[in-house]
């Protein structure tokens, strides 16, 4: 058990509960930069994931704020996208050897991509409300529903990283939903992602589960504290912070 590996679980947690950023873009660079392998960074950042999903995911079940047939056509794109991803790194590694280079400069990148798309959502959120693709119904957006989950999905299952972030963006932007049914359904979906991705990881060897379970020891009372303490702290400036804490992270794994 190591106390290192449980205080940062606990201000990851803290941090998630408190802003609703991501955990993955907060986790994955800092245990890259901290030393650790970045396919071990990303398998266990997976099932750390997945395991933290599920509870989320239960809750939304049972508070009936999860759409199935949106998280059912995003699955269709994005489980395949995810398993493929996995493979092509495994086979890269397996010709090339530079598995660790290619997942730590595609981390690089990913995490830019999400720290812009936190601050796209934090200030801009208000211009994605009643654009034409949202008044269209879910069946008219069943292809492009299934391809944004392939693209997105293929990033999930290189970097760990996008599950929450990415796809909720897609979906404020695209479908017309209540704020709860879009963290349900976003929280729903991430859960199948990451399940499939992170066994991928852990069928190649990929993860370190002691390193896991030091994470979600610190984590799981960090999320409680940090949704506590949500409602008594301004959102927009935490939720900056955070983009801009991101956004270094991923030009200091690039460069």
């Amino acid at each position: 058990m190591s106390i290192g590996m449980i205080a940062m679980g606990l201000f990851v947690g803290f941090m998630v509960g408190l802003t609703g950023v991501g955990g993955a873009a907060l986790l994955t660079p800092v245990l890259v930069l901290l030393g650790i392998s970045p396919s071990i960074a990303v398998g266990t950042d997976l099932v750390y994931n997945s395991i933290t999903k599920l509870f989320g995911s239960f809750q939304h079940w049972k508070q009936k704020t999860i759409n199935l047939q949106l998280v059912k056509y995003l699955a269709i794109g994005s489980i395949p996208s995810a398993i493929c991803a996995v493979g092509v790194l495994h086979l890269f590694d397996s010709f090339f050897h530079n598995q660790e280079q290619v997942i730590k400069h595609a981390l690089g990148y990913v995490l830019v991509l999400v720290a812009l798309t936190t601050l796209i959502k934090t200030f801009l959120k208000d211009k994605f409300e009643w654009n034409r693709l949202q008044l269209k119904s879910l069946q008219e957006k069943r292809t492009l529903t299934i391809v944004i989950g392939a693209i997105l999905g293929f990033i999930v299952g290189l970097t760990s990283i996008g599950s929450g972030s990415l796809f909720a963006l897609a979906m404020l932007y695209l479908y017309k939903l209540r704020p709860s049914e879009l963290v349900g359904t976003d929280i729903a979906h991430a859960f199948l992602l990451v399940t499939a991705a992170g066994a991928m990881h852990a069928g190649i060897g990929n993860v370190d589960y002691l390193l896991m379970i030091n994470l979600l020891l610190g984590s799981i009372p960090g999320v409680i504290l940090g949704s506590s303490l949500s409602s008594k702290f301004p959102a927009k400036p935490l939720r900056t912070i955070m983009a801009l804490m991101i956004l270094m992270s991923g030009v200091k794994l690039i460069i």
